[in-house]
């Protein structure tokens, strides 16, 4: 459920005042960070100078900071910073709140359930990806 409108309560839950490209990137950096522009992209499935541009706005606002990476000093990576994570960290406490009232009227079978299918969804999506990457 990407809506903007849902991302917009998410921000506003959190208490975190953000443009909402911005958002999904410190998100994407907090989950597989440190992490190559160029890597972010693709991922994001947008342009690698939209997302440059982005990355160094979050650097501006102090959320994440770039430097070499270890195994490619062409690739400049992005990591968050203590102000980055407080972020993010404050986005997961407002996905609980907005998720718990809804997951709560649900017996343990389904959650069980939704938690079976979810995994079996990842796992297809990694597997589907792999493929297509992979050229098979």
């Amino acid at each position: 459920m990407n809506l903007p409108s849902r991302d917009d309560v998410l921000l506003a839950e959190a208490g975190v005042s953000l443009d909402r490209a911005l958002f999904t990137l410190i998100v994407g950096i907090e989950r597989f960070g440190p992490i190559g522009v160029g890597e972010l992209a693709e991922r994001a499935g947008r342009d690698y100078t939209t997302i440059s541009r982005q990355v160094a706005k979050l650097a501006e606002l102090g959320l994440v900071e770039r430097r070499p990476s270890p195994t490619d000093a062409r690739v400049k990576e992005a990591i968050l910073t203590d102000a980055g994570r407080r972020v993010t960290d404050a986005l997961d406490a407002a996905r609980q709140r907005l998720a718990g009232p809804v997951l709560a009227q649900w017996s343990d079978r389904d959650l069980m359930e939704l938690e079976r299918l979810m995994r079996r969804y990842v796992d297809d999506m990694f597997a589907a990806v792999a493929k297509t990457t992979s050229g098979d």
